[in-house]
């Protein structure tokens, strides 16, 4: 039976993981696997060698103090790869774990095809670990098409096949009825996967929705949590007083509550392309330490931190980062685009336009998947 370990560094990869091992399940389902998953990946009754927490740290300092526990997963997982002996190492995003592991990995066994999903951002900094990954990737899949001139320029075997975010998914349709007064208008809100995320930009939205609640009551505020952050999310929430505030995970009641909401205001990164792809206005927040923001600004290569604006070199969604990350500029920027409808509308004609740009003939999944299967067989 032929074997693939799923390694993935955080629930984002996790979620992005387990769409292309579902599609490849039903097409091949006798596969053997093991991995380091989250909860979408164990849905599909898949084994992790350890929690995914454990390695999910967000910035240089908090990678710095933590350093040795790292390097210690690394090797942990390093070897329980080479233990089971995959034919493919299939890893996804997170690349400053993932990618570590998948060279030690390669440098051991030169025999375990390596197939990683989601591209560094090589665009955005340290170009140069274009030529470091050759030596021990043998295939990348890439969910933007502008970033195959990277990779073709060291020869490395590519394949543009989308971002499974923007896909048209056949979504089971759950009834909000009891979950949600029809009188209320629904603002969605996304504090992040990492508790190291959700820590930092938590307070400054509750202190947003109270700015919120002292002009109108008529907003549901529901926070998208993950199954992981979940309970660290109801328990900041119950102590305040405030009371139009719903906290969800379930992934299908997500995508209906985000379609029926009239403005998202999401931390920065690939959410804010489900939000676009849902025809959702939005803004992009984020707040790192200061130390960590100053490093960042000296590597990184471009203007903005949204994928979209990135795309379109100017700001199509509005971005709130660093000392602009607050509650009352928050409140500011959500209440100024409610109130003109018009800026609304071109934020969601621009977004649409970026997306057909970006999307690939067919499914993401499918064709991820393909490609895994093909190595198998051949």
């Amino acid at each position: 039976m032929k074997k693939i370990f799923i390694l993935t560094g955080e629930p984002s990869g996790d979620k992005l993981a387990s769409t292309v091992i579902s599609k490849l399940k039903m097409n091949n389902p006798n596969i053997e696997y093991l991995s380091v998953g989250g909860t979408h990946i164990k849905k599909l009754g898949i084994k992790s060698i350890f929690d995914l927490k454990e390695i999910t740290y967000l910035g240089f300092t908090s990678v710095l103090f933590n350093i040795f526990k790292i390097r210690k997963k690394i090797n942990k997982t390093v070897e329980e790869i080479i233990k089971f002996n995959p034919d493919i190492l299939f890893s996804v995003d997170s690349p400053d774990f993932t990618l570590r592991v998948a060279e030690k990995v390669k440098n051991i066994n030169h025999n375990i095809k390596i197939i990683h999903y989601v591209a560094p951002q090589v665009w955005v900094w340290r170009k140069n670990r274009v030529k470091k990954i050759k030596k021990f990737i043998d295939h990348i899949l890439l969910l933007f098409n502008f970033e195959k001139k990277y990779f073709d320029e060291e020869n490395i075997k590519n394949t543009f096949v989308g971002h499974p975010l923007i896909e048209k998914k056949d979504n089971v349709i759950t009834s909000l009825d009891n979950l949600i007064s029809k009188d209320k208008k629904i603002i969605s809100l996304f504090p992040g996967s990492r508790k190291s995320e959700t820590s930092v930009l938590l307070p400054i939205l509750l202190n947003f929705i109270k700015l919120m609640n002292k002009k109108k009551l008529d907003h549901l505020f529901v926070f998208h949590a993950t199954d992981e952050n979940k309970e660290f999310i109801i328990n900041k929430v119950k102590k305040t007083n405030l009371d139009n505030i719903d906290i969800i995970s379930d992934e299908d009641i997500k995508n209906q509550v985000l379609s029926n909401s009239i403005f998202a205001v999401s931390k920065s990164g690939t959410i804010s392309l489900q939000i676009s792809s849902a025809n959702i206005p939005s803004i992009i927040i984020y707040k790192l330490g200061f130390i960590n923001f100053m490093i960042f600004k000296l590597l990184v290569n471009v203007r903005f931190a949204n994928i979209i604006n990135i795309i379109n070199d100017k700001e199509v969604i509005p971005e709130l980062l660093q000392k602009e990350c607050n509650a009352e500029e928050i409140y500011k920027t959500v209440t100024y685009f409610l109130k003109n409808p018009e800026l609304i509308e071109k934020q969601l004609v621009d977004c649409k336009k970026t997306l057909e740009g970006i999307k690939s003939k067919s499914s993401s999944s499918s064709e991820a998947a393909l490609i895994l299967n093909n190595y198998l067989v051949s």
